[in-house]
């Protein structure tokens, strides 16, 4: 972790900022080591320039953050103190020009921030951190791949409850509570179990509508586990599926495919969307792709990188996202084939590892 606080030093240097407040909880433990949800209470980790750091934490996590925190000076507030008023009292000097992350810190905390610290200006610092983050060390490469096995196997043993007449939200229950059984800490996000012509929705919500034969079965499911998420997606078919819900399966198939072979460092997001999209297109379903290729995962299950058709920027070694092209049709199906990757020095890694040729069940 020191390390981390160490880069954080160096940008500040770049960007004349003098101190740092970071207040997203993930940050403070991806810089600290300290994981908390502090829920209303303040949270914060106070970066000076050439001085000690600290964290200022709700008393009640004193013990928790001493033996955790790679951070030593450790400063409480009880829940009857002013915390903002006990931030000004623990720093040494001046507070300068500080840098805040603008997404995590609500209009009336700002306020009662800026109304007690005085600093001379405020500089937004989430790209900063995001940058960093989107650039995953090897301890938590090893995180991601324990995290993904885990949903990968959660979805193996929900496979087995898949039959004709079970619906959708009986079929979350079941894998929800294997998330638990395999050891997660809980899911990445809502997940999700559409059937036949619930599939062609995108962000579609599982509800009763019970397993046909003949029709397309979605999964999109994902974990946490020792702080990070995992997120897939996988399509099967209900019995036998008429040749065009075929064709775009293996359409699907094709575009994740060729999103994957075009990974590597120096090209840009742009080109491995393009890569997928040229695929969906070509076979005549382009305006049915209708999402960005992918995300960047990690702490968060959605972080940078966004992977779209615009972001010119440029892969680097490291850095984890998900591919996940899909086509969806109204009143018939859709198809999404979703893995994780990660670019290393010369192409792609793929971590996720459940099959992905189309798959009969029952």
């Amino acid at each position: 972790m020191d390390d981390r606080i160490a880069k954080i030093r160096g940008h500040m240097q770049t960007n004349g900022l003098d101190s740092l407040l970071i207040t997203d909880p993930k940050h403070v433990y991806y810089l600290t080591g300290f994981a908390s949800d502090p829920h209303e209470r303040f949270l914060g980790l106070f970066i000076p320039d050439g001085d000690e750091a600290f964290l200022l934490l709700p008393a009640l996590d004193e013990d928790k953050a001493r033996s955790a925190s790679s951070v030593s000076r450790i400063e409480t507030h009880t829940d009857t103190d002013n915390p903002y008023v006990r931030l000004k009292e623990c720093v040494k000097g001046s507070i300068g020009n500080l840098g805040i992350e603008k997404e995590n810190l609500s209009v009336a905390r700002y306020e009662q921030l800026s109304e007690v610290l005085e600093a001379t200006s405020y500089q937004d610092i989430g790209s900063m951190l995001n940058a960093m983050r989107s650039r995953k060390s090897p301890d938590e490469v090893k995180r991601m791949k324990h995290s993904i096995q885990l949903i990968e196997e959660v979805l193996r043993r929900g496979l087995s409850s898949v039959r004709i007449g079970v619906t959708e939200i009986e079929l979350v229950a079941e894998l929800e509570y294997q998330m638990k059984k395999v050891g997660a800490e809980k899911p990445a996000f809502d997940t999700m179990v559409l059937s036949g012509s619930n599939t062609a929705l995108p962000h579609g919500v599982p509800g009763t509508r019970k397993i046909a034969a003949n029709e397309l079965l979605m999964f999109d499911l994902g974990l946490f586990a020792d702080g990070y998420a995992s997120d897939i997606t996988r399509t099967f078919a209900i019995g036998e599926l008429d040749a065009e819900l075929n064709k775009v399966y293996h359409t699907v198939l094709a575009a994740n495919e060729a999103a994957i072979q075009a990974i590597k460092p120096g090209v840009t997001f742009a080109s491995i969307d393009k890569a997928a999209r040229d695929v969906i297109t070509e076979a005549g379903y382009g305006d049915r792709f209708v999402h960005r290729l992918g995300h960047g995962l990690g702490m968060d299950t959605h972080e940078y990188p966004s992977v779209h058709g615009q972001n010119e920027n440029l892969l680097q070694e490291c850095v984890l996202f998900t591919v996940e092209p899909g086509i969806y049709i109204p009143g018939l199906g859709g198809v999404r084939i979703e893995d994780d990757v990660i670019v290393t020095a010369d192409g792609v890694e793929v971590l996720s590892s459940f099959p992905k040729e189309l798959t009969v069940l029952g």
